[in-house]
């Protein structure tokens, strides 16, 4: 056998390779209660408006939060948080203040009430735009109606989960921008 080999792998471990994006870190306030939670399943679905699908487990404190506002801050965590990423994903907020318990900054966001995470590279404040596949799915389709980026760094080292307690970084930046061509966007 060489390492070119097809090897059958178990379907319930694909996400390992096809987790859409960085872990992200998604806050919400609702009813006098605050939280954050991090976050894997997510991915872009249109750019105007700017989509975002979030798969929210219905067991999370957050889901509660989330569903009640019907609004959220994405929040795109550094490699610099990846302590705070673990410890929040493995963290109840019914039990403990997140924010406080792993020094979070809860700054005030503009458009939504939940708040906009401090240390973080990017903030994106979203309100619902979808919700007929929660029932079903606890899949929510969030617009995002404002967006923070800090501008260093230009390409964060951000965060991505493979299942099993082990996260992959991003790495190296690869240029094609020569190749690119503005008119085959929608």
């Amino acid at each position: 056998m060489t390492g070119n080999d097809w090897q059958p792998y178990p379907v319930e471990r694909a996400r390992r390779y096809l987790e859409p994006g960085p872990v992200v870190l998604v806050s919400s306030a609702w009813a006098g209660q605050r939280n954050v939670m991090t976050l894997g399943w997510h991915t872009v679905m249109e750019f105007s408006p700017s989509l975002v699908g979030c798969m929210i487990s219905a067991g999370n404190y957050s889901f509660e939060l989330i569903r009640g506002a019907g609004e959220c801050v994405i929040n795109l965590p550094t490699l610099e948080l990846l302590d705070a990423v673990v410890g929040v994903g493995n963290t109840s907020g019914a039990v403990v203040d997140k924010f406080e318990r792993f020094g979070l900054s809860a700054e005030p966001a503009e458009a939504v009430a939940a708040p906009r995470i401090g240390e973080c590279h990017a903030a994106f404040e979203c309100r619902l735009a979808e919700d007929r596949l929660v029932a079903d799915y606890n899949f929510f389709v969030w617009e995002i109606v404002r967006a923070w980026v800090k501008p260093v760094p230009e390409r964060p080292r951000t965060v991505h989960y493979s299942g099993d307690g082990v996260f992959m970084v991003s790495g190296e930046t690869v240029d094609r921008s020569v190749d690119f061509r503005p008119e085959m966007l929608p």
